[in-house]
C-alpha cells in the first residue's frame, strides 16, 4: 500500500515510496495530485522573499500564531536540532534588519520572532514543554475525532470524517497548538501579574510598617522632650489648686512650748445636713411626743 505523508507543522509532507500510477486504486492518483500540489505550494513558501517573510511574522493574529515555535520557524513537530538550527539560520539572514534597511523596524520584530522561536526549541526544557502541548492538542484533536464518530454511528452515518484526510488533521492540529501555546502563555501572564501584585502589596505592607514606626518613633522623642515642660505645669497647678484647710493651717502654725503662743481653740463643728429622710422622721417623733 501507499506510505502515508508525515506531515509537518506548518503543512509540509514527504511521501515514501509507493505504487504506480498505473497499479494505483481509483482515488489514490487524487489524492497524490493534491498532495503534490499541497507540497509545491509549502515549498514556495519556504522560500519566500524577507518581505514576504516579514510580512508573514508580522500579519494579524501574528501575537497569537507565534506563540507556536514550529509555525515561526516552519518546521516540523519532530525536525531534528539540526533542522532546526539550519532552518533558523536561514530565516536569520533573511529577515536581519541589516539586509533589510528599508523596513528595518518591521524586519527587527520578526527577527526577534524567529530568535524567540528558536530559543524556545533549542533550549532542553523549553523544548520539552513544547512538545508537551504538542502532545496535549494531538490527544484532544483525537478524542473530537473519536467523539464525531461516535456521533456518526449513533445516526447511522459513515464513520468518516474530515481529519482522515491528512491535510485537514494536520490543520486540526496545528489550530489545536496555536490556541494550546496561547492558553499558557495567557496562563503565565496572570500568573505574573498576580505574583508581581503580591509583591507591590508585600512591598507597600512593609514601607507602612516602617512609617508606623518611625512616627511612633518621632512622637515618643517629641513627648520625651515636654517632659520637663509637663512636669513644670504639674507643680504650678499643685501650687494655685492648695486645699484651704491647709492655707489656714500654714496660718495657725504654733510651735509647741513657744512662748506668749496658745494653742488653738477646738474648732465648732458645723451642724450636720440632714437629708429629707431624717427630717421626715424627726417631724414625726416630734408629732407622736
Amino acid at each position: 500500500g501507499t506510505l502515508k505523508p508525515k506531515m509537518s507543522a506548518f503543512g509540509s509532507s514527504q511521501f515514501g515510496a509507493g505504487p504506480s500510477s498505473a497499479n494505483a486504486r481509483p482515488g489514490e492518483h487524487v489524492l497524490e495530485q493534491f498532495m503534490s500540489e499541497v507540497k509545491e505550494i509549502e515549498v514556495r513558501d519556504s522560500v519566500l522573499t524577507s518581505k514576504q517573510q516579514i510580512d508573514r511574522l508580522l500579519r494579524p493574529g501574528a501575537t497569537y500564531f507565534n506563540l507556536n515555535p514550529f509555525e515561526v520557524l516552519q518546521v516540523d513537530i519532530d525536525a531534528s536540532p539540526a533542522d532546526v538550527k539550519k532552518r533558523y539560520r536561514q530565516l536569520s539572514i533573511l529577515i536581519h534588519p541589516d539586509k533589510n534597511p528599508d523596513d528595518h523596524d518591521r524586519a527587527e520584530a520578526a527577527f526577534d520572532a524567529v530568535n524567540k522561536a528558536y530559543k524556545m526549541l533549542d533550549n532542553e526544557d523549553a523544548k520539552r514543554r513544547c512538545m508537551d502541548v504538542v502532545e496535549e492538542a494531538k490527544a484532544h484533536v483525537e478524542n473530537r475525532i473519536k467523539e464525531k464518530r461516535k456521533q456518526l454511528k449513533k445516526e447511522g452515518k459513515s464513520s468518516t470524517v474530515e481529519e482522515d484526510d491528512p491535510a485537514k488533521y494536520k490543520h486540526a492540529l496545528w489550530v489545536m497548538m496555536c490556541k494550546l501555546f496561547a492558553d499558557r502563555e495567557r496562563k503565565r501572564r496572570e500568573t505574573e501579574q498576580r505574583e508581581a501584585e503580591l509583591r507591590k502589596r508585600a512591598a507597600d505592607e512593609e514601607a507602612e510598617e516602617v512609617e508606623k514606626a518611625k512616627r511612633q518613633k518621632e512622637w515618643e522623642k517629641q513627648w520625651e522632650a515636654k517632659r520637663e515642660e509637663r512636669v513644670d505645669s504639674w507643680r504650678s497647678w499643685q501650687q494655685t489648686t492648695k486645699p484651704k484647710s491647709e492655707k489656714s493651717s500654714e496660718k495657725n502654725e504654733w510651735t509647741a512650748g513657744g512662748v506668749g503662743n496658745k494653742p488653738p481653740s477646738p474648732s465648732r463643728k458645723s451642724p450636720q445636713r440632714r437629708t429629707s429622710g431624717q427630717l421626715e422622721e424627726l417631724a414625726t417623733n416630734h408629732q407622736a411626743q
